[in-house]
């Protein structure tokens, strides 16, 4: 998996006014967060935004397709992320709209315990 250094700049970027954004590597993709809360993946050269029961309806409504990864065996992973819509690579208002929508999936989102690493 990998992602493109551009578009993690422009989300960064027109994000600003939402927060402190910030991105840390994951599988050679990134997790962007705004004021520490997970909103949007960076992955296939794609962004990915966080969504949940109360936003699907808005995502189910342009058709935005679910983040899915096949695993070995053949196994497909899905996660509730969905593929933002092609108007936010060049409109940063319409990226803004969007990351608000998957900014407040993310703050409803069940706080994960880290579990303690074992002697």
């Amino acid at each position: 998996m990998a992602y493109d250094a551009g578009l993690a700049d422009w989300v960064s970027e027109a994000c600003e006014p939402l927060g402190t954004i910030t991105r840390k590597r994951l599988f050679g993709g990134a997790t962007v967060y705004a004021d520490g809360v997970a909103f949007a993946i960076l992955a296939f050269d794609a962004l990915w935004l966080k969504a949940d029961a109360q936003s699907d309806a808005a995502w189910d409504a342009i058709a935005a397709p679910r983040f899915t990864v096949e695993r070995d065996g053949g196994k497909v992973q899905s996660i509730n992320y969905r593929r933002a819509p092609d108007e936010v690579y060049d409109d940063a208002d319409a990226l803004r709209e969007w990351a608000t929508l998957a900014i407040a999936a993310g703050r409803r989102a069940p706080v994960k315990k880290v579990k303690p690493k074992k002697p």
